[in-house]
């Protein structure tokens, strides 16, 4: 910082030792003098120079002025060529009308024709093999010029492919968009515009993607086409959606057995699980008996030898090899109590099957009020406007209904088999029992 502090005071010294200097007249009058020449010098160079850019600006404003009226005229000539050629072009409008004549009305009416095929192939099932038709078909119809013979003639052979595609049974390779979202070629059967199949599916055109489609549900019917491909008849069957599509899709939106048992709700699967305990219970107590009643009729071949694996052997086991016949209502008593004791084996289970074939309608009962309130809660929200919000309500009021009416109906067929069963078995007991004390009265041997 010092050092430049001191270059700065020298480079002043100059400076300060010539203003210290005084100046004579003489000098001061020169000086002036130089001083009034010097600006006089620059004031006539400024001057020259101001006349010098003052011819150059007159120059460039005559051309300006030139290039404006050059440009003036050719808007004049360029007006009048285009007035001349507006009336030329109504001249020849006026002439294509006169000539054209009746071709312009069949030409609006080929426009109104090719509109409407291509609104009613929107959802055609041929679109899929001949993907490029809709666009030449909204082309034509709306298109402002006239149309040339050969779109004529295309919009013809259009139509004809149309009806002969319509009438044919044909396999190609296709693009498909699976179950899974993938896209690939597939071999597909195409029976005209109806129906389209994969060799295990049915398949479905979205309009909107104008692809073929393999929906997550698929009807009955798939066997057919299997039979189909792999007969070398020359008349076979096949299912055909004659709706063009209405069907499948109906089929889609057709709720299944799953769809329909979840719409129970809570309450449906209550049922469901007690139809299921029910069932089991009856086969249990079906397999029992009959296990029983095959040891009896076993037992009953063998009178003289009773074992105690089955009621009829320990009834007859109570009576012993030689019984007392002189105290016979004794003997009776014995009998019955034995007869007592093997009735609640043959016939348990029976009252709890009974409750459960009486409880599963009450609880569809149930299910039904409970729907009815949902729905009524729905209609209370919406005001009754949006049908879609009431049908989870009525859709479990008829649902636990149905499931309470099958698990019923079923059960209690089986408590009746069961309990004729175990009646008939019960019955057996007796009978023998009373043909024993019988015997041994008569004082008949036993006879197998």
């Amino acid at each position: 910082m010092s050092r430049l502090l001191c270059l700065f005071i020298v480079a002043l010294l100059p400076v300060a030792i010539s203003a210290a200097e005084p100046l004579t007249p003489d000098q001061l009058l020169e000086r002036i003098r130089s001083d009034r020449a010097s600006e006089a010098s620059a004031m006539q160079a400024r001057e020259q120079a101001f006349v010098r850019d003052r011819s150059e600006q007159a120059q460039l404003l005559a051309r300006a002025r030139a290039a404006l009226n050059e440009q003036k005229a050719e808007a004049e000539r360029l007006k009048a060529q285009f007035d001349r050629q507006e009336a030329e072009l109504a001249e020849q409008e006026k002439l294509l009308a006169q000539r054209v004549g009746h071709l312009g009305e069949l030409f609006g009416v080929v426009r109104q024709s090719a509109g409407d095929i291509a609104g009613q192939w929107q959802d055609s099932l041929l679109n899929a093999q001949y993907p490029e038709r809709l666009q030449q078909l909204r082309s034509l119809a709306e298109s402002r010029a006239l149309p040339s013979a050969e779109d004529l003639d295309g919009f013809w052979m259009t139509l004809l492919e149309d009806l002969a595609a319509s009438g044919r049974v044909e396999r190609l390779e296709l693009p498909v968009v699976g179950a899974d979202g993938h896209r690939s070629e597939m071999p597909v059967l195409r029976v005209g515009s109806f129906s389209a199949f994969t060799d295990d599916a049915f398949l479905r055109y979205d309009a909107d993607a104008g692809e073929l489609l393999v929906p997550a549900r698929q009807p009955a019917g798939q066997g057919l086409v299997e039979d189909y491909l792999n007969s070398n008849d020359a008349l076979a069957t096949l299912p055909v959606d004659p709706s063009r599509g209405t069907l499948l899709a109906q089929l889609q939106r057709q709720p299944d057995l799953w769809d329909r048992v979840q719409q129970g709700g809570l309450v449906g699967w209550v049922i469901l699980v007690l139809g299921a305990a029910g069932l089991l219970l009856a086969i249990w107590r079906m397999v029992y008996l009959s296990g029983i009643g095959r040891q009896m009729g076993s037992q009953m071949r063998e009178l003289n030898h009773p074992r105690d694996d089955n009621p009829l052997g320990r009834i007859i086991g109570v009576l012993g090899p030689k019984p007392q016949l002189s105290d016979l209502e004794t003997l009776e008593l014995k009998l019955d109590e034995a007869i007592l004791q093997e009735t609640p084996p043959l016939e348990r289970g029976q009252p709890l099957l009974k409750l459960l074939a009486a409880v599963a309608p009450l609880l569809g009962l149930l299910g039904t009020v409970t729907g009815m309130i949902i729905t009524f809660q729905a209609i209370t929200q919406s005001g009754g406007g949006d049908s879609r919000l009431m049908a989870d309500g009525i859709s479990q009021a008829l649902v636990t209904t149905v499931l309470g009416l099958v698990v019923a109906i079923p059960l209690l067929f089986l408590h009746s088999l069961l309990a004729s069963r175990s009646k008939a078995l019960i019955q057996l007991l007796e009978q023998q029992s009373a043909g024993l004390i019988a015997l041994h009265l008569s004082g008949t041997p036993r006879r197998d």
